[in-house]
Order: structure tokens, then sequence, then C-alpha cells
């Protein structure tokens, strides 16, 4: 694939390059909608993710071209043209990236010529837009000779995405992007940002990725929704209790005083995020103990939460995940992502991974009306020039 894309890149932009490079997709392995709740999340980069091919330019200009959406041809921009356009579509988290990094004050006075290609699903929630944002960001960094911190593209990614693009999301999607390392998976505490690299070495397992193929129409107005409301949920719990953020408490001290909340929908909204916080807790000591069953647990009851508690999950997943579990082999699966669509992970004995397919494919199929993809999920580093 590589010789392959370092032809079309020559092809596309008729120059030799300075460089290749990869920043993989993410998945979250537990803690779902706890970041902004100022708690634990539990993601691990994957082989899924975006290639860049790219050369610096001797002039300001930057020219752009996704494989992935051929129609909009070479996009072309200078440094005196790099405001969010819609027309220029995925594009404005490249021009974002480079906006901010030179606000940053890492100035450059070279554009680039960068080839793009990615195989992360669209609209499965894996994560595509900040794959594109680091890897633009190790781009400019490794070509420029910045050698930028990545802790610090991490950050510029989230500014993009928040303040360029407009999506309030949280930290989580870049960070696992940056700082990933194969074999591990990332226990990040969102509020403070201080990391853990747990041991994800799957021997006899593989976790499967299951895309609904059902885009997340929902997901962006709900996010903002349940988002509020623990919001709310917070504020009242702290007329007495001196907390910041739903994340620091434990659930026996959140079910002592629930009657703060005074809401039956807003009590369920706060009880996963306190609740699934303590799994990503409960997920790290399982992972350092090599205890996948009790790991499979924790996936089960974390998807029960988001169905039940944060109702954030739909038809669609709900069949994927309640088939998955049926099936032999598996240890536990579970939605991952914001939701309404989007995909669900399992965690599969590989001896059983082709029965495994062909069933919950089948069963999906007949309920749903429309097939679903499935992927296996293997580790990656994070995102930064391939050798």
């Amino acid at each position: 694939m590589i010789e392959e894309l370092k032809q079309k890149f020559n092809a596309t932009f008729d120059a030799d390059h300075d460089g290749v490079y990869f920043s993989p997709g993410r998945i979250n392995l537990i803690g779902e909608h706890t970041d902004y709740n100022g708690g634990n999340v539990f993601p691990c980069a994957i082989t899924n993710g975006t290639y860049g091919v790219a050369r610096k330019r001797s002039d300001h200009y930057f020219r752009v071209y996704s494989e992935n959406f051929p129609d909009s041809g070479i996009i072309q921009f200078s440094f005196d043209e790099l405001d969010y356009l819609p027309e220029h579509d995925w594009a404005n988290y490249i021009k974002g990236m480079f906006t901010y990094i030179l606000e940053a004050d890492y100035s450059f006075a070279n554009g680039f010529d960068i080839y793009f290609y990615g195989n992360i699903p669209n609209g499965a929630g894996l994560s595509s837009s900040a794959s594109i944002e680091l890897l633009t960001g190790v781009i400019v960094s490794d070509l420029t000779g910045f050698n930028i911190d990545m802790l610090e593209l991490v950050q510029l990614g989230k500014k993009v995405e928040n303040q360029f693009i407009g999506v309030n999301s949280g930290i989580m999607d870049q960070f696992a992007i940056g700082m990933s390392k194969k074999d591990k998976a990332i226990l990040l505490d969102c509020n403070t940002l201080d990391y853990e690299l747990v041991p994800f070495k799957l021997l006899n397992q593989a976790v499967v990725i299951m895309n609904t193929n059902k885009r997340r129409e929902l997901a962006d107005s709900k996010y903002n929704e349940r988002r509020s409301e623990c919001e709310e949920a917070l504020r009242r719990l702290q007329t007495t209790l001196s907390i910041s953020a739903l994340g620091e408490l434990d659930e026996a001290t959140f079910e002592a005083h629930t009657d703060l909340i005074g809401d039956q929908v807003l009590e369920r909204r706060a009880r996963h995020a306190v609740t699934e916080n303590q799994r990503t807790l409960k997920a790290k000591q399982a992972l350092e103990k090599n205890d996948l069953a009790a790991f499979g647990k924790l996936l089960n009851a974390s998807h029960q939460s988001l169905k039940d508690d944060y109702e954030v999950t739909g038809i669609e997943l709900d069949t994927l995940v309640a088939t998955a579990q049926k099936q032999p082999g598996v240890l536990g699966a579970r939605m991952t992502g914001a939701g309404f669509g989007g995909c669900a992970i399992a965690l599969v004995d590989k001896q059983n991974l082709d029965e495994f397919i062909k069933q919950v494919g089948a069963a999906y199929l007949h309920d749903i009306g429309y097939a679903a993809d499935f992927y296996i999920a293997e580790t990656h580093d994070g995102a930064g020039r391939i050798a």
C-alpha cells in the first residue's frame, strides 16, 4: 500500500514526496460519555487510520487531496486563506491545524502538498476527523523540524474541533490517536490529563468492531442534550457536595445523595456518568490481572447503562450487542462512541471469529434489513512518520 500511495502522490502533484505518515483511528474500550463529566476513558489506537504522503513546498501554497473524496479534487489555499470555508469540507480540519500551529508561534514559511488516504469507515464513530488532525500535525512537525511535543499537537487538534469546526467534543479522540502505544490501552483522566498505559495484548481473543452502517444523525443533538442534563444534575448535587465534576463521585456517595437531583431522568443520566467512570477503574484492574472474563462483564454492564440510563443506543446497536453477547466465545460486547449508530465492539475468542461474524451478521440483516460490517481491530502506535 505504501509504495502505491507514494506513486499516487507523485502522479497527483507531479513531484517527489518528502515523507510518509500514519495516524490511527481509535476505539474506546470502555468509559463512554464520561470525558465531559470529568471522568476516565479507556481508548486504544487501532490499525485502521489515515495515511499521508507529503512534501514541503518552496512557496506559500498548500495543496491537499484525499483519495476518499476524489470529487473534491486538489484543494488549494495559501497562508492568507486559512479561514473555514464550507466548500472545503474535509480540508477544514487541515486548515484548522495549520492555523493553530502558526498561532502557537511555530512560524513556518513554506506550504505543503499532502495526499491523504483513510481506511476508517465513514460515519462509524472511530474518529476519522481527529486522525486527520493529528496526521497533519505530525507532518508539519516533522517537515519543519519543529518536533512539536505530541501532547501539544493533541491539544491543538481538540482546539480545531471545538473552535475551528465548532464541535463541542472532549480530548479523548486526539489523545488516544496521538499518545497510544501498540499492545496498550490508555486510562485517561479527562479532568487532569493524567494517564496510564495499561497492558492490552490479546493472544487468544480479538476485538471485533461491528459497524451498524447507520449514520449517526441524532448524535450531535442528543450529545448536547445529554451534556446539558449532566451539567444540571451536577449543579443540583453541588448544593451540598463539594465537587466540580460527576467523575469525582463513587457509586456509594452518588446513591446517598440522589435526593438532591429530584428528577428521575437527570438521576439516570448522572448515574451512568458515575458508574461508567467506576467501570473504567475496574477495567484497568481486570486488564492488569489479565482477567479478560471480568473485563468482558464490564463491557456488558457498560452497554446496559448506556441503553437504560443514558439512552443513547438505538435498535441497531442494541441488536448487534444483544446478538453478539449470545454467541459462543464472546466475553463481552457494547456500543462504542457517541451512540445512535456508529459501532459496537465485542471481545471474541479467535477460534470463534468466523462463526461469530456469520451469525451476528445474519441476525442483524434479518432484524434491521441491511448489513453490518465487521473489522478485526489490532492496537497500534500513535500518529507518526512511517520509517
